[in-house]
């Protein structure tokens, strides 16, 4: 682990102690850390991908329903970044809209596809209307940088492995006061990869996907391919793109099945967004 990261969990260490929180209830806790990628558009780290840009797409993709976000270069992503089977190489495009109905798509490019370029405004959102207008103006635009960082959970309620604490929480005493040690750690990020997400109306944004996912089965609205699983563990956070709005705010929460990751379904990726106005 880099020392940037080492520094980070002794500082939660360190506060998590002075709350007089057991040390042994905390180290468990921080065996729970997960590595993840936080993309900025500052800092000295590697270019990795970019807000916004040209919508590129194979010839034979549908036109994307949502705005393009983020693309994200995966052969710029070092493999150890995450703990995902993210693809060593080709393009992962992020689309999404922040807003309270808000939904996303993600579309996987393979390495060598050849692509046309896409109309940037989906005919859903055009920018001539002031309600969308007002939205693609706080819209990121230009490179991301990235930091290798770690992640915990932002809520109290997790599973933690082995006695005495093999139940989902909360049966833990300290976790939620544990999960504020971290959410008052956390230095936020408009893009990240993997980890565990912040929180969703109080709670998991994987749990609330993986719900979300097995009603829109019911439905017949999920992709095949595949089945979907209701278990919140058969299910990792994608990513996560944090939006601020005047009077606003909203974060896009990308999760997939790990069975669908591997198998580079990105098609039955589950979004769903928590709208803060």
């Amino acid at each position: 682990m880099i020392s940037r990261n080492v520094k980070i969990l002794d500082q939660i260490r360190a506060e998590a102690l002075k709350r007089d929180i057991p040390a042994a209830e905390v180290e468990r806790w921080l065996g729970l850390v997960r590595p993840c990628a936080l993309l900025t558009e500052g800092g000295d780290g590697p270019v990795v991908g970019r807000f916004g840009g040209p919508v590129l797409l194979p010839a034979d993709a549908e036109d994307p329903t949502y705005p393009l976000l983020a693309t994200i270069d995966c052969a710029a992503l070092p493999a150890d970044v995450t703990d995902l089977p993210l693809p060593s190489d080709g393009k992962l495009l992020f689309f999404g809209f922040p807003e309270e109905d808000g939904m996303g798509d993600v579309v996987y490019v393979p390495a060598g596809a050849a692509v046309e370029e896409r109309e940037r405004y989906p005919p859903s959102f055009p920018p001539d209307e002031e309600e969308y207008a007002g939205v693609y103006r706080e819209l990121r635009q230009g490179e991301l940088r990235l930091t290798a960082d770690v992640s915990l959970p932002f809520v109290g309620v997790v599973e933690l492995p082995g006695p005495p604490w093999s139940e989902p929480l909360p049966g833990h005493p300290h976790s939620e006061e544990l999960a504020e040690v971290w959410a008052d750690q956390w230095g936020g990020a408009p893009l990240l990869i993997g980890g565990y997400g912040t929180d969703y109306n109080g709670g998991d944004p994987v749990e609330a996907a993986a719900r979300s996912a097995v009603q829109a089965e019911k439905g017949g609205y999920r992709p095949g391919p595949g089945t979907t699983s209701s278990d919140a563990d058969d299910w990792v956070l994608l990513a996560e793109c944090n939006v601020s709005r005047p009077g606003a705010g909203a974060a896009i929460f990308w999760a997939i099945q790990r069975d669908d990751l591997i198998a580079r379904r990105f098609n039955r990726a589950q979004v769903v967004v928590d709208w803060n106005p």
